[in-house]
């Protein structure tokens, strides 16, 4: 394969990936019109998914290769894989109640500039100028795109936006706190391991608080719950993983910025949802931050979050 087809297959698995996953949070919306419990939904997409991350850990468990994981090493996994697939996607189900799919699709794509935040709170990283740019920029755009709200057009969208909002939190957190477990393991390992626990944690959820008749549910849902789980969750997963290694996280980056817009204009022609002029103004203004942030960024040695590590010191490698 040439130089110039790899980098092209590359960029194709980055835009698949950018819009398989754009599209899940018009299927959650599509599923919200025949059942109205996150927990449910959740946990169904979770059920269809895990197969496949399962498979995928088994399958790198053969490699005899690879280093084994310490005790430290599976508490971090698991606590991973609760804060940022666990957590962050079930608070994103939640928002999306309230809110858009186009619009939720911008308040979650705002975690790097909180990335930026959390490091300049807990790691002591200087923000520079671009960055500070980058924040006002963003977060005016975030304002204008909710400034609606405020006048009582629909009183739960800020409850919505400020649950994805969290959701995009956790998933900052996690990003920040993966990256020494992730440079130890292999990220595919990594993913396949903390997106099997999560996939477990939302089963777990749902068999401890609803019951099995829950489940009978239109096979419209079963329909909308696979494609969640499948074309949304494992393929953008492992397409993005592979784009990532082709062209690097700086195309990556530039790439991804089309999934709000993706997003937006799927809840346009799917979903029949609009937005104002203001909150179109606020939604370029969110993509222009955030790619301040995250394209062309000095590399810099920053000390990842702590990880708790229950299990104990680590051996040594």
């Amino acid at each position: 394969m040439t130089d110039s087809s790899y980098r092209a297959w590359g960029i194709a698995l980055a835009l698949a990936g950018v819009v398989s996953f754009s599209f899940r949070p018009i299927l959650i919306k599509l599923a919200y019109g025949y059942v109205t419990d996150p927990v449910t939904l959740i946990a169904l997409r979770m059920v269809f998914s895990l197969p496949f991350f399962v498979a995928m850990a088994l399958w790198l468990r053969r490699d005899s290769a690879r280093t084994a994981l310490t005790r430290g090493d599976w508490w971090s996994v698991l606590f991973l894989g609760f804060l940022g697939y666990y957590l962050a996607s079930f608070l994103d189900f939640l928002g999306l109640q309230y809110i858009s799919a186009g619009v939720g699709r911008l308040v979650l794509f705002l975690y790097p500039t909180i990335t930026v935040l959390l490091s300049a709170l807990f790691l002591g990283k200087r923000v520079n100028a671009r960055e500070l740019v980058a924040l006002i920029v963003s977060y005016t755009g975030l304002a204008l795109v909710l400034a609606h709200a405020f006048g009582g057009d629909n009183r739960n969208l800020l409850l919505g936006a400020l649950l994805v909002l969290g959701s995009a939190v956790c998933y900052a957190v996690y990003l920040v706190s993966s990256s020494q477990v992730v440079q130890r393991i292999g990220s595919i390992r990594f993913t396949a391991y903390a997106t099997s626990v999560a996939s477990v944690l939302c089963i777990a959820q749902f068999l401890l608080l609803r019951p099995l008749s829950a489940l009978d549910l239109p096979p419209q849902v079963y329909g909308l719950a696979a494609a969640m789980g499948v074309l949304c969750t494992v393929l953008p997963v492992f397409m993005t993983s592979e784009a990532l290694k082709r062209i690097g996280a700086n195309q990556v980056a530039i790439i991804g910025a089309a999934g709000p817009v993706t997003t937006i204009f799927f809840g346009w022609v799917g979903l029949e949802e609009s937005m104002t002029l203001v909150q179109i103004a606020g939604a370029v203004l969110v993509l222009a931050g955030v790619l301040l942030v995250t394209i062309n960024q000095p590399k810099a040695h920053v000390r990842p979050l702590p990880v708790p590590r229950p299990g104990g010191p680590r051996r040594p490698q």
